[in-house]
């Protein structure tokens, strides 16, 4: 019995001895664990991003060419021929159109029948003039005979040359029954049919040059002093990311009376064969001497009777706090134009009872 009473005792004090082990034990884990998955203080933030303080204005514009020509006969007629077709391409001197050339023709020839009469009546006229001169020398004949001789030689030297001129002009209407193209170039329009009686400079083939291409869009009033003196690119719909540097050429004068916006014309310099005539295209308007501002939550600025600060957040979650330089308040913002980084992450709710010395921890949103 005494020896079974001793077996007991040591038993439960071994037992006892192990709970008290497994106890400790499972307090420093807990402890461990605590120390590990301590979370910080949860914070939301506002990532510091700098635009101008005047916004971009876009506008949408067309893509038309500098220099479009609207091309005519410059003789009437009736049109023979049409030798091209919307969008095609011309050389310089390729022919676009032709007239009938039977009634040119016909003047031309009778332009050279009148020259050919012309130089006999001038050398009749000639020889008469000169037998009068030899006549006059010798006495036998008087100064009017030799008055009139000289007036109808004049008379026949005049009739000639207006006979060259008029051979040179049926010539170059013969040549104008031909419409060419005075330039390289893209066909945009055509206004005329084969059998169509077309009158002197009617147009018949309008060209657009493949030279400067622009982007013809519309500024309201309150832009057309940025039109002139900021800095603008052009977007293409269809190559949206791709932008072009833009000029402004020409702005109208007076304001289109239905929308009260002024028609303005940008070169585009750098534009190659990819951009075509007529693509939509977008134009942005910006200010090159605003100064970059961010916006910011007005509740992210802190100030306990100093300089306005910010609480920024790193990767490891320490807070740092910065002056920063404040361009003006507006009723739920902070506009500031310096102090901090671009792409900065800062406290935006709550900065009051940030602990510098505490971690936090950066979440979307607070839920209580």
């Amino acid at each position: 019995m005494f020896a079974r009473s001793i077996f007991s005792s040591y038993y439960r004090l071994l037992t006892g001895a192990a709970l008290a082990l497994a106890v400790f034990a499972l307090t420093g884990c807990n402890e461990k664990a605590a120390e590990i998955v301590a979370p910080g203080r949860p914070v939301l933030v506002a990532t510091v991003h700098y635009e101008a303080e005047s916004p971009e204005r876009s506008f949408v514009g067309t893509i038309k060419p500098r220099i479009e020509a609207d091309m005519g006969f410059r003789v009437p007629g009736k049109v023979a021929k049409r030798l091209v077709e919307v969008g095609q391409t011309v050389d310089l001197g390729q022919p676009l159109a032709t007239l009938d050339e039977v009634d040119l023709k016909l003047q031309a020839e009778q332009a050279e029948a009148e020259f050919r009469a012309a130089t006999g009546v001038l050398a009749q006229a000639a020889a008469a003039e000169q037998r009068a001169k030899d006549l006059r020398a010798k006495g036998w004949t008087t100064d009017a005979q030799m008055d009139t001789s000289r007036a109808a030689a004049d008379e026949a030297r005049a009739r000639l040359n207006r006979a060259e001129r008029s051979v040179e002009l049926t010539k170059n209407s013969l040549s104008y029954a031909t419409l060419e193209a005075d330039t390289r170039g893209v066909v945009t329009a055509t206004l005329v049919e084969p059998g169509q009686v077309v009158a002197s400079g009617q147009t018949a083939i309008r060209v657009a040059r493949l030279g400067e291409k622009e982007a013809v869009v519309a500024i309201p009033e309150t832009l057309v002093g940025r039109a002139k003196s900021g800095v603008a690119t052009v977007t293409l719909w269809s190559e949206a990311n791709k932008k072009y540097a833009a000029k402004l050429r020409e702005i109208a004068p007076t304001a289109d009376p239905a929308t009260r916006t002024y028609l303005a014309k940008f070169s585009l310099p750098d534009a190659g064969d990819s951009v075509s005539l007529g693509m939509t295209a977008t134009m942005t308007l910006s200010d090159s001497a605003t100064e970059r501002v961010a916006k910011l939550p007005l509740s992210a600025l802190y100030s306990q009777g100093g300089d306005p600060s910010l609480y920024i957040v790193d990767d490891t979650g320490e807070v740092t706090l910065k002056p920063v330089t404040v361009k003006s308040y507006e009723s739920d913002c902070v506009i500031i134009s310096g102090g901090v980084d671009e792409g900065a992450k800062v406290v935006a709710l709550g900065v009051q009872k940030i602990d510098p010395a505490q971690k936090v921890r950066v979440v979307s949103s607070l839920s209580f």
